[in-house]
Parts: C-alpha cells; structure tokens; sequence
C-alpha cells in the first residue's frame, strides 16, 4: 500500500516547507504534492490577501531537493496554462527530478481565482470539452515520433516538436483528478494512466468502491484493462483523540473525512483499501512540520506499511 500526503501551499514561506520536505524524502512516503491556486481556495474573509506560493514554481524547487519523492501537483488547473506548454513543464522537470513527475490536471472549480486574475470562466460542459482535449493533446505530445499536429476546438498544434522528452517511460504517467462519472472519469479512461478521486467528495468507501465500477464500464468501452490505471483519491486526515471533538470536526468537515481516532482512521483507511484504493494521499497534516509528520507514520501509516 502506498501514501502520499498533499503539503498546504499557502499561510507559509518555502523556508517553512523546506525541513518537511526534506524529512518525507526520507520516510516511507510514495508521493508529495501540492495544489494549484492563485488565491487561498477558502471563501472566507481576507483569505485572498493571504500568500498562495505558485504550485509548479515550489514543485520545481521540491525536485531539486528531494531524490525518492514522486512530485506532482494535485491538480493542475488547465485553464491556468496552455496544455502544450504544460508538456513542455512537465517533460522539464521529468528531467529535472530523474523521472518522478506525476502529471496530475482537472478542470478546475473555483471561479473567484478565474475572475481576480482575469481568466474566463466557462461552464461545465466547455471546462471538461478543454479538459478532454488538453489531455488528448498532452499524450499525444509525450508520445510521439516527430512533430505533433492537433486540430481541436480550443488548442491546435502546428508541426510542434517535442524535445526533451519525458524521462520516464513511456512517459510521464498522466492522472486526471476528479469525480465526475460521464465526462472526467471517461478522459480519464480515454487518455490517463492514474485515477484520483478528489478530496471534497470521496464519500463512503462504498462510494469510492461505486466510482472504481464506473471506471470499469469506461474500461470497457474503450478495451482497456483496469489495471492499467492506478486507483488513487486524497483526503483529509486529523488525528483527534477526544471523540467529542471528532464528532465536531466531522461534523463540520465531512463524516467520510480521516477525522478522529487512531482507531477509527485505521479502520476507515481499511475500507478504502478494500473498496479498491492503491494509494491513499493526506492532506491537512498541519503544522507543517517533521513531528506531525512522524506521528501518522508511527500511529497511522506502520499499519499498512
């Protein structure tokens, strides 16, 4: 089993980051990530004057500074960039990090960041027809054998060649985050090698387990075999051992969350593996800081691990 934890990129200061960072390297962790937002995604007073340190500008940095690590960003918002130009990132740091750059890309939700930097917003339908093309393009890129010509309705390409190429191989696994079961999860299928179910409404392991099913059927529409493609979501996760306090924070946060006692964020880690789960990414462990870290390897993660 597999754990990745999503580091907060906002409230802090890449010198803040830096000692976690450099202590999950060394640990039993798979994966690091961060998200990708201009402004602190929480609608609540003065947030937006808060700091919001850009997502591929700090994952770049973690490259340098880690060696075991997989990086990536969850998810990338691809409004925010040109898709072409995120191959060119992404192959970039490929090489950069030694091969251990997941590309991970949705197709974005929170309008008010769309508005303060001046970026249309367009509805459902036009974000997942751009996500499917950015994604479609992107592998195509990845993969190919001289240069790229792509006609869509949003992005074309014109004898774009692309060098460097991924280090790894094939190429840099593609992970498209999100839930949505008649258009993201069949991208996801069609172009994507890593399935990640994202942390606002995982629901109950039964939901996750409804989810996998759902990729299955796209499985076979399109002759692929599920096991092709990586099971993934993320979610948060407090250790709280007063239950009253627990039952708050579930309250309030979400009763599928990984918030409470040991116990019970081992038996609902459980169920999510048992629902098909191969890797589970936590966020929220905050402060940012080595010992909050150790205390879910050695209460949570030496479980499974």
């Amino acid at each position: 089993m597999q754990f990745g934890t999503q580091l907060l990129n906002y409230f802090t200061t890449w010198e803040e980051l830096l000692p976690a960072i450099k202590y999950l390297d060394k640990g039993p962790w798979h994966s690091l990530w961060y998200s990708d937002h201009f402004i602190p995604p929480y609608p609540r007073a003065n947030m937006e004057a808060e700091s919001a340190l850009e997502s591929w500008s700090i994952l770049t940095a973690t490259a340098v500074v880690t060696e075991r690590l997989k990086l990536g960003v969850l998810v990338t918002g691809n409004k925010f960039r040109n898709p072409a130009l995120l191959a060119k990132m992404v192959s970039t740091i490929d090489q950069i990090s030694n091969g251990r750059l997941i590309l991970a890309i949705g197709a974005g939700w929170y309008e008010r960041e769309h508005e303060a930097y001046g970026w249309e917003f367009p509805g459902v339908k036009e974000r997942c027809d751009r996500l499917e093309e950015a994604v479609e393009l992107i592998r195509m890129l990845f993969t190919a054998d001289g240069p790229v010509d792509y006609s869509g309705h949003y992005y074309q390409l014109e004898k774009a060649y692309f060098s460097p190429p991924c280090t790894q191989k094939p190429h840099v696994p593609i992970m498209v985050g999100g839930n949505g079961e008649k258009r993201t999860l069949r991208t996801l299928v069609r172009f994507g090698d890593i399935a990640n179910i994202d942390f606002n409404k995982p629901g109950t392991p039964e939901m996750f387990k409804h989810k996998m099913e759902v990729i299955e059927r796209h499985c076979e529409e399109f002759g692929r075999n599920t096991k092709d493609i990586k099971k993934t979501m993320v979610i948060p996760i407090k250790i709280e051992k007063d239950e009253k306090e627990a039952v708050k924070l579930r309250e309030r946060r979400g009763d599928w969350a990984l918030l409470g006692s040991v116990p019970f964020i081992i038996d609902r880690i459980q169920k999510f593996i048992d629902a098909g789960a191969e890797e589970i990414i936590l966020s929220g462990i905050y402060p940012i800081k080595p010992e909050e870290f150790k205390q879910v390897e050695d209460e949570i993660l030496s479980n499974f691990i």
